[in-house]
């Protein structure tokens, strides 16, 4: 019998493990998940700085690079993390050949200090995916003001991109507006529209924390609001990505020569609130040409009690609805998604200065240790 994740890829959607980690590869554990019917892996430097710090799993490969007489602390972060994303995309790749390159990706993102700089951002966009030499990675970029034109570049050059750090609907028209020229430029140059792939990875349950935090300060009837913008946001972006990417307009041209949609990717998808269902952010956002990625301990609970149907094209009057409430309860949504950009990336600037810092003092150990 399928399990849910099978069911929700039968209805079009795929659900990707927003994790990684050496363990989870030398475990066996991410083959499992593959086994199950996880189609792709998303990772951040949040997720690489636990994952590094938190464990002895990477100590023989600092060794490694120190004997081989590497001693700058990015150089060896590369080296622990690369191999991550390598050996994961080449459990994913047999993923990526069935279903012809619609699926079966790893991302990577790039170093998060680059987040408005944009020639910074394409050139390490460039170097990484050249690096790992693999058609199923993906190139993580942030969806700053300075990110956007990096996305069109890239794309344009054929790397697959994954679009982070959406919050709002503004921000997520300019993404797939520059996927869109990236498609026409590639397509210009005389290259196959096929071979690139892009998500636009939205995030979910952050702003559900933030629009809670202001509708409990307001208090009184605005409470009533609480746990309900997250969903309304996500459901009134895909109604906007089924519009663009309709081949009936000017997508279809670009689809005729082999081009794929931007996928809506639902990011920060496990449930913050403990009052809250832990699959909030599964349930209500299930259809055909739409990405999960998921925590593992999301991924169990949708595996365990998680429902399968399309969920994603209704209630998007209702989502309308929730947003003048909200304006009317003086929330500024366009302030409140503006704040969670810039603390997105400030939290992966954080989290990527701890690592290093970390990498730097095991090194320091280990050398002195020898």
């Amino acid at each position: 019998m399928s399990n849910t994740i099978q069911k929700l890829y039968e209805l079009g959607q795929s659900v990707w493990c927003d994790n990684l980690s050496r363990k989870l590869i030398d475990s066996g554990e991410l083959q499992r998940l593959v086994d199950l019917g996880v189609t792709g892996v998303t990772s951040n430097p949040a997720i690489f700085m636990k994952a590094i710090t938190g464990s002895d799993d990477y100590d023989a490969a600092i060794e490694r690079a120190l004997a081989g007489g590497c001693n700058d602390v990015l150089a060896i972060y590369e080296k622990l993390v690369l191999p991550d994303i390598a050996d994961a995309a080449d459990i994913l790749r047999p993923v990526y050949d069935k279903t012809d390159g619609a699926d079966g990706y790893v991302s990577l993102e790039v170093n998060p200090k680059l987040a408005f700089d944009t020639e910074g951002t394409i050139a390490e966009g460039r170097r990484l995916f050249a690096e790992l030499g693999r058609p199923n990675v993906m190139i993580k970029v942030p969806a700053t003001p300075e990110g956007i034109p990096a996305v069109e570049t890239l794309i344009g050059e054929g790397v697959n991109v994954n679009v982070t750090l959406i919050f709002s609907i503004a921000m997520h028209e300019k993404v797939m507006a520059a996927y869109l020229a990236g498609l026409g430029r590639l397509v210009a140059s005389g290259n196959d529209a096929s071979r690139v792939a892009s998500v636009a990875s939205f995030f979910v349950s952050r702003l559900d924390t933030l629009v809670d935090k202001l509708l409990g300060e307001k208090g009184g009837s605005a409470t009533a609001l609480c746990g309900k913008a997250a969903v309304a946001n996500a459901k009134l972006a895909f109604a906007r990505f089924a519009e663009v990417f309709d081949a009936s307009g000017s997508f279809g041209e670009l689809s005729a020569k082999g081009a794929r949609v931007q996928r809506p990717l639902w990011a920060s998808t496990s449930t913050k609130n403990p009052s809250y269902p832990d699959t909030l952010y599964v349930d209500p956002l299930i259809g055909a040409h739409t990405v999960n990625t998921m925590p593992p301990n999301t991924l169990e609970a949708t595996l365990d009690h998680g429902t399968a149907a399309n969920t994603v094209e209704g209630d998007v009057e209702e989502a309308r609805a929730l947003f003048a409430s909200l304006a009317e309860a003086g929330v500024d949504l366009a302030a409140v998604t503006d704040q969670l950009l810039g603390e997105g990336v400030d939290v992966f600037i954080k989290a990527f200065d701890e690592l290093l810092a970390n990498v730097s003092q095991k090194q320091t150990a280990l050398r002195t240790a020898s």
